[in-house]
């Protein structure tokens, strides 16, 4: 498999399978060809093997004993059968008659073929004439019909120069490819290759041609591993970064993709590089979001009325659409467990609340984006309960942060807004409410009692409809009065 780097470990290709063998049949001593050889084969065979292929014969070509030089016998690999099939199988041999001149195409037979090897061998006859010399070799194959098919095959490809045309489907050029390896076959190795890296691969292919890459050489896998390994190691963080800023920015059908990447969200395999899109695609956001608000409370009224208050409403048109996009993230950010960032950079940000509270007192934004304090809120709210469930662990800087700089807010929205809000916005004020009565309830006594006095505003006409304002004052108060430490030892 791909490692961390991105690299393929290479395994030695020459009898990487453990079948071949630069064995010279010895069974044979050389010379002509016998006479009764010259005759059409019948094939060898046990019961255990009665699929094996017949290995037709080519007039002048493949499995011609008339023309022959060369005998091949594939024999089945005994190791990998059970025992009780071993003595069976020690019959059931294939016997195929070849061209020097065609096996040359193959490197391991030019090997064997050579002088060299020849020599090594002693297989040379006393017979002067080379032209009659009979070449016998074994080549052991798995013990299955269809291991022997491929080999033969791959035998019979040596014998056209179309190779390419052979290889028509995917499982046919990962079955022909390793068998072409080991025999070194360049030409149907390249073809094969050619195919697979032209057209679709199955999960299933594309692990069968990860367990071959080790196999080939650089310049033969080269262009099959661009397709799983990447030219750079944050690629992955690229692609999601682009697939989230298209979602939340560019496309059309904006829910339908925030759907599909969030489900790309959720099934992604690395967490922090899912962390490290989303805080980047929050921190954008958010900038935009306080320069649009900042822009706003602060308008430059040196220019035309007409075009100050067109910038205004732009202004806020950007602020609520990249207050959505802020939601959107948050929701992904906890869904994932890797808000952690965002609420802390959410507790920091006294500026943003200060601009929000000069805005919520202007009535202008009402007719021009009467839901921008819901988003806001709605954002607030989220990333607030992930702390008070214990979905983020937030330490108490943060918790007290939080609640200091958004309360504000919550009371501002409550006291202006709610009587255009909605049945919708009251119940979202009362679970922030609630959620930041939980925060409080988490800090130091002092702390405690500082924000507290600030919650008067969650008081209601009928005390008996604030009841989480209650159980907040009576908490603080039971642990105020909770005797000493020093005095409990």
């Amino acid at each position: 498999m791909i490692s961390g780097s991105g690299a393929l470990k290479k395994k030695q290709r020459v009898g990487s399978g453990g079948r071949l063998c630069a064995e010279i049949d010895s069974s044979y001593d050389g010379g002509d060809l016998p006479e009764c050889s010259h005759k059409q084969i019948t094939l060898r065979r046990s019961p255990s093997l009665s699929l094996l292929p017949v290995a037709s014969a080519v007039v002048g070509g493949f499995n011609d004993p008339v023309t022959a030089d060369v005998i091949l016998r594939l024999i089945p690999d005994q190791n990998e059968v059970s025992p009780n099939l071993a003595s069976s199988m020690e019959q059931s041999e294939i016997q195929i008659y070849l061209h020097s001149n065609v096996l040359r195409r193959s490197q391991y037979f030019a090997a064997l073929l050579s002088d060299r090897w020849q020599q090594l061998s002693g297989s040379f006859s006393d017979n002067s004439e080379t032209t009659s010399k009979i070449h016998r070799f074994k080549l052991h194959v798995p013990a299955t019909s269809e291991s022997v098919n491929l080999y033969l095959t791959v035998l019979r490809l040596l014998y056209t120069d179309d190779v390419l045309s052979s290889v028509q489907s995917v499982s046919t050029a990962l079955n022909l490819l390793p068998v072409a390896l080991e025999l070194l076959f360049e030409d149907c190795i390249k073809a094969c290759v050619k195919f697979l890296e032209a057209v679709p691969w199955t999960e299933e292919e594309e692990k069968k041609v990860l367990s071959l890459v080790p196999l080939m050489s650089d310049v033969e896998a080269k262009e099959l591993l661009e397709r799983m390994s990447p030219v750079k190691s944050d690629s992955s963080e690229e692609m999601l970064d682009g697939l989230i800023l298209s979602a939340i920015h560019n496309h059309p059908n904006m829910s339908f993709a925030k759907a599909f990447v969030a489900k790309l969200l959720r099934e992604f395999s690395s967490k922090e590089s899912a962390r490290r899109v989303l805080d980047k695609a929050f921190e954008k956001s958010l900038k935009v979001v306080k320069q649009s608000l900042e822009e706003y409370s602060s308008p430059d009224f040196r220019g035309d009325h007409n075009e100050t208050e067109a910038i205004q409403r732009l202004n806020l048109h950007t602020a609520m659409t990249n207050g959505k996009h802020l939601l959107w993230l948050v929701e992904r950010m906890i869904e994932l467990k890797v808000a952690d960032t965002a609420v802390k950079i959410w507790s920091e940000q006294s500026s943003l609340t200060a601009d929000l509270q000069r805005a919520f007192r202007d009535e202008s934004w009402r007719n021009i984006v009467p839901s921008l304090p819901a988003v806001v809120l709605r954002c607030t709210s989220k990333l607030a309960n992930a702390v008070a469930t214990g979905n983020i662990l937030a330490n108490k800087q943060v918790r007290m942060k939080l609640v200091r700089e958004w309360l504000p807010v919550l009371i501002i929205c409550k006291d202006g807004v709610s009587p255009i809000g909605g049945p919708n916005n009251k119940s979202l004020y009362s679970e922030l409410e609630e959620t930041f009565l939980r925060i409080i309830s988490t800090l130091s006594l002092s702390s405690a009692r500082e924000l507290l006095l600030q919650c008067l505003s969650f008081s209601t006409r009928n005390v008996d409809d604030c009841p989480h304002l209650v159980s907040a004052f009576t908490t603080w108060f039971r642990r105020a009065n909770l005797p000493s430490i020093d005095r409990l030892i």
